[in-house]
């Protein structure tokens, strides 16, 4: 082969590697395929409460997520988002876990806000319900125990 053949070779083989490298990598398979288990999950991830105040329902967010040992990151009043992390040590694994989560608050209709929370853990999406429905339990209490005034 001469140099110039073997040079142009050598161009299209990186070529087709830089191309097989930028492709998109196939979906996978699971929840997140269909509509209906999208919709399923976003039913688990979400709850609607009884109030117009979004700062008050924001405040029991973070007052929830600190309740569960949760790290607040951000937390953005104008955007209605909160941000946390807690970092846990799992049986079996030398190193520690992230489990991830972004709560966001938006108005639903005239007399309610609707709270969705979006959990991860090590970067993939928890499916789990019981890990939303702890949350949310959790949240329902706050939001009753400052409603209520008690402490």
């Amino acid at each position: 082969m001469s140099g110039h053949a073997f040079m142009h070779a050598l161009a299209v083989a990186a070529c087709t590697g830089l191309l097989a490298s930028c492709a998109a990598p196939p979906p996978e398979q699971g929840i997140l395929t269909t509509p209906a288990s999208q919709l399923k999950l976003r039913s688990i991830q979400s709850r609607a409460y009884d109030t117009t105040d979004r700062h008050k329902v924001l405040r029991g967010v973070i007052a929830t997520l600190q309740d569960l040992e949760f790290m607040i990151e951000a937390a953005d009043a104008a955007l209605g988002t909160v941000t946390a992390r807690k970092f846990m040590l799992t049986r079996g694994s030398p190193t520690g876990r992230d489990l991830t989560v972004t709560v966001t608050v938006r108005s639903r209709g005239e007399t309610q806000m609707l709270v969705r929370l979006n959990a991860e853990f090590n970067r993939k999406a928890v499916e789990d319900p019981e890990v939303y429905q702890r949350f949310f339990l959790a949240l329902g209490r706050s939001l009753f125990l400052s409603g209520h005034e008690v402490d």
